[in-house]
């Protein structure tokens, strides 16, 4: 019934999105110290490299209004709960290899599970994703001093963009 009840908020969450040229990111549901409390994190499509096209303050106070008066009107959720909007931030996880290819251009730093190139940390500058035949796709990362990395998107555990000031 609570996963029925969260795909109904996320149906909710994706029509207001999309009103305002935003997409859903993500949707947590948390017990905390104050009660339950629903997250929702809201994005614009494409790199985001710079504030002006990020996710606003603004962006999230509108769609967290939006959704709050709907969700007072459906009340699809069968518990008291506190609505947050927000965005991933500007050092978000990088969760697929749809992520790798769309911050192109980015720091990162990547964890795999497995040592690559005699490390498993990684820091540096994200240069694309390269499809492999039949395996799994490999980002591309270029370190310090120019060294390329080749990393199997099945080999990372964590991967995560940098804050550039």
């Amino acid at each position: 019934m609570l996963l029925q009840a969260l795909e109904h908020v996320r149906a909710i969450a994706e029509r207001v999105a999309k009103s305002h040229g935003l997409e859903v990111w993500d949707i947590v549901s948390r017990r905390e110290a104050q009660g339950q409390v629903i997250r929702v994190f809201i994005d614009r499509p494409g790199p985001a490299a710079t504030p002006e096209e990020s996710v606003s303050i603004e962006d999230c106070e509108q769609v967290n209004r939006e959704m709050g008066t709907i969700l007072d009107v459906e009340d699809p959720l069968p518990f008291t709960y506190t609505l947050e909007v927000s965005s991933p931030g500007l050092d978000r996880p990088l969760r697929d290899e749809n992520d790798y290819r769309r911050f192109a251009g980015r720091l990162a730093k990547i964890v795999v599970r497995e040592a690559v190139d005699n490390q498993k940390a990684f820091e540096g500058r994200l240069r694309g994703v390269e499809e492999t035949n039949g395996e799994s796709a490999v980002v591309i990362l270029e370190g310090p001093r120019g060294r390329m990395h080749r990393l199997p998107m099945q080999l990372i555990t964590r991967g995560r963009l940098e804050v550039e000031f």
